[in-house]
């Protein structure tokens, strides 16, 4: 890892040595207080708009008004099967097969979807395992599923809760409460990264471990998508489930992609919730009873897709793919974190006073550093936006802040650190 120092010329020559810093221009940046760009490290909140999204937009709106309903067969791109063109770039950012992979719903939707077929609770096998203060979507919808079943929360939902004294999970305390439910264990369902800690799980051994006792896997990835390299497929995980508004920067309420392993797509008789646009594609028009899925993820389709949207994440998509994928985004994304880390560190504060709760480990977490303040965090919040640095809030006392590799610079950083600094001297 390069030894880094806090200075603006260091932070301009990393910046100079960047072979994607010109991605950065392929993003509306908002102003700061001063008209200047601001410092934007929330894109584990909602991604930049691409510079190109206005224009794939407006090309669909352009075929609505020319082509009417015909859009959907006529053009250069057809609405019947445009969310087909989204499928070989999503499955490179998930790690997964064409056929593994659909773009559909909302992120909600596709979990509520994907637990009717992978949480089938049985009288004796029926508890959940997930992570203790998942994303409240998370929390209410398997409450519901459990509830749908018959079953008690309270009794069905087993939560993971760190060690005294520690706000991470470790890897070797999750796969011993797999082991200890055992044959109880109906389904897994956890965030591929804790959306407040910033914490990644280790998805592989996880997996392993859930179907060691016959249990269902799924994941979701709202904050695993565009952050980190996945290999769904190779990592056997059964299920999975993410939104594109974050670090695919598809837009607010963007459309969300669904996996489902590749030895479920011939399994027509697995229960799902079914609609036209999963039924099978040959025979969809013929309008028949009896409902006959699609080969893979797209057996999970309802309806048809919402071509707006699905404009916009085509474009995002397009970025993503032409900056190299996640190999290359990984490479900087890393050294980001780490440079903002060590700027945090290097802050002559009492011990205590800032503590950064996600973990050291590079291979732990992603691209969000999220940092606890002990005393007066809010004023430092509204501080830091003060000076055109946009990062995230999280009550009780968290600030989470997400150098994205798309679009920020070490030079953004280095002027986080600045401020902090600037903050330390105040205080």
């Amino acid at each position: 890892m390069t030894s880094f120092e806090p200075t603006a010329e260091f932070a301009a020559q990393l910046d100079a040595q960047d072979p994607l810093r010109d991605f950065r221009h392929q993003f509306h940046i908002p102003p700061g207080p001063d008209g200047q760009d601001s410092i934007y490290l929330c894109g584990n909140s909602l991604g930049l708009q691409p510079k190109t999204a206005r224009a794939a937009v407006e090309r669909q709106m352009q075929n609505w008004q020319e082509l009417a309903v015909e859009g959907h067969f006529r053009g250069d791109t057809p609405w019947m099967t445009y969310h087909e063109r989204l499928e070989q770039a999503t499955a490179h950012i998930v790690g997964a097969q064409p056929l593994e992979v659909t773009v559909m719903n909302n992120l909600t939707t596709n979990l509520h979807l994907l637990l009717v077929s992978f949480y089938q609770p049985t009288p004796t096998r029926y508890k959940v395992l997930m992570e203790g203060g998942a994303f409240p979507s998370d929390q209410y919808a398997l409450e519901t599923q459990v509830q749908m079943r018959g079953f008690r929360p309270d009794d069905a939902i087993v939560e993971l809760v760190p060690r005294p004294g520690e706000h991470t999970l470790r890897t070797e305390d999750i796969v011993a409460k797999i082991a200890e439910l055992g044959d109880s264990l109906c389904t897994i369902i956890m965030g591929g990264i804790n959306y407040y800690t910033g914490q990644v799980y280790d998805m592989a051994a996880i997996t392993q471990a859930g179907h060691a006792v016959g249990a269902r896997v799924g994941f979701d990835l709202a904050h695993a998508a565009g952050n980190i390299p996945l290999q769904l497929h190779d990592w056997d995980v059964d299920f999975a489930c993410w939104c594109s508004y974050k670090y695919l920067n598809s837009g607010p309420g963007g459309v969300s992609g669904a996996f489902v392993h590749e030895r479920f797509a011939d399994q027509p008789e697995l229960l799902r919730l079914a609609g036209w646009w999963g039924y099978d594609e040959k025979e969809r028009f013929k309008m028949k009873k009896g409902f006959r899925p699609m080969r893979g993820a797209a057996g999970w389709q309802l309806s048809n897709g919402a071509v707006l949207t699905l404009a916009a994440h085509e474009a995002a998509l397009n970025i993503h793919e032409a900056a190299g994928g996640m190999v290359a985004l990984r490479r900087k994304s890393e050294q980001l974190t780490a440079y903002l880390e060590f700027l945090i560190r290097g802050l002559a504060l009492p011990a205590g006073t800032l503590e950064i709760i996600t973990p050291q480990d590079p291979a732990a977490r992603g691209c969000q550093l999220s940092i606890l303040v002990q005393k007066n965090g809010r004023q430092l919040f509204d501080y830091l936006m003060s000076k055109g640095i946009i990062g995230d809030w999280r009550e009780p006392n968290v600030i989470r802040l997400a150098p994205v590799p798309l679009y920020n610079s070490f030079q953004d950083v280095q002027r986080v650190g600045a401020a902090l600094a600037e903050w330390a001297g105040r205080e």
